[in-house]
């Protein structure tokens, strides 16, 4: 594995920097005070659009697709230190560069897996930064850690599909902007286990469709990344051909749609977690307490280099699987997939705890982004699959290669 950055990488890189310091992390407190002034936590400020545009003027647009017809056409080890930049602003930076999820993953699902009608209704206006996504999978009934549990049905009427049930924690899904739901539903109960799912198409104002609430996270809407919804399917009729795929491949598909997004989360994970260790350094110097600085305190000397040992091993576990996945394909890498996701978010809390340790009352307040940081990195254990259920698979995978 080589670990210098290709010319390209270098040049995104410095651009990107660029737009971070001179736009983007001045425009942080703008977006806040925009949301207050709003009134809706869901709501999306004027500077979101500003900062879109000056993104996509300088060239930073669509990095994560690596199928060139559709994005930059880069490959996930020139994305991973792109992404992790963004990370370092995850509630702005990544909408800025159209690289946000849920739409990530579903603009790779309509690109790998969507019909020609499909891309062009859909996934056109979602490259353009015209509209936005959600992803409904996760349901309040049943435990969706285990994804064949969904109870959603998606019944097949003639020439058109009848979707009814209940999803919570769908991304996207309080955007304004949202335009399209990609519903996960079983087609045939009585199928092997893991071909009863499909995927379809739901546009957001089909008759039966009602979103009940957003779902906070921490206490956050978490609106930049579209926000979280509960949402009811009641006898909602679709088009037959609104179907992604053919029938029975839901759980393929949502298996290969969440590879690449746990990575680019892992990405920028790491850095939130250069962001927070950057802060904790900044407190320590500032900062005196018991009539020396905060630098000259042991304990938060150790916080410090403890982060910078952690930071580097999740960053090139996450660089190796970049590889992989470019070389051997997702398959390949699914080992260190699982890994990162394991790792990574871990290891971001911890950074992230230390910082807000050393701030004290400020660490947890809205004077800086600590809070934030630490809430997206504690969920981010949970969402694409609890840590538990990577584990027992990495288990699982482990014990193979013995018996």
């Amino acid at each position: 594995m080589e670990f210098a950055y290709d010319d390209r990488t270098v040049e995104l890189r410095q651009k990107l920097e660029a737009f971070l310091t001179e736009c983007v992390l001045p425009a942080e407190p703008v977006h806040h005070e925009q949301v207050l002034a709003a009134g809706d936590p869901w709501a999306r400020p004027p500077v979101m659009a500003e900062l879109k545009a000056e993104a996509r003027a300088r060239g930073l647009w669509n990095l994560f697709l690596p199928d060139a017809r559709y994005g930059a056409g880069l490959t996930n080890l020139q994305y991973a230190p792109l992404a992790e930049l963004t990370g370092r602003s995850p509630h702005l930076a990544p909408e800025a560069l159209n690289c946000a999820a849920p739409d990530t993953g579903n603009m790779e699902l309509l690109a790998e897996f969507g019909s020609d009608a499909q891309r062009e209704r859909w996934l056109a206006p979602l490259l353009a930064g015209d509209i936005r996504s959600a992803f409904c999978m996760t349901e309040p009934e049943v435990a969706s850690s285990d994804a064949t549990n969904i109870a959603t049905r998606i019944t097949r009427d003639g020439d058109h599909y009848v979707v009814d049930g209940r999803k919570w924690w769908s991304s996207g899904a309080m955007d304004p902007r949202c335009e399209i739901f990609i519903v996960m539903g079983k087609t045939d109960p009585d199928a092997d286990r893991h071909r009863q799912q499909s995927m379809i198409l739901v546009p957001r104002d089909t008759p039966g469709v009602t979103v009940r609430r957003g779902m906070t996270v921490f206490g956050y809407s978490d609106a930049p990344h579209g926000g979280h919804a509960e949402i009811d399917f009641s006898g909602v009729r679709v088009p037959a051909e609104n179907l992604v795929g053919a029938e029975g491949t839901g759980f393929a598909i949502a298996q290969a749609r969440l590879g690449p997004g746990r990575i680019h989360h892992c990405m920028r994970l790491v850095g939130m977690a250069e962001r927070a260790l950057e802060l904790l350094c900044r407190r320590a110097l500032d900062r005196v307490a018991f009539g020396r600085p905060l630098a000259e305190q042991g304990v938060v000397r150790e916080w410090i280099a403890e982060s910078r040992v952690r930071i580097e091993q999740a960053r090139l576990l996450v660089l190796k699987t970049a590889w992989l996945m470019d070389t051997v394909g997702n398959k390949g890498a699914h080992t260190e997939i699982q890994a990162i996701k394991i790792a990574t978010p871990a290891m971001a809390e911890w950074v992230i705890d230390k910082a807000i340790q050393a701030y004290g009352g400020a660490g947890v307040s809205q004077d800086t982004p600590l809070a934030a940081l630490w809430a997206q990195a504690r969920t981010l254990r949970l969402a694409d699959g609890p840590d538990e259920v990577h584990r027992a698979s990495l288990a699982r995978r482990e014990l193979r290669r013995w018996s």
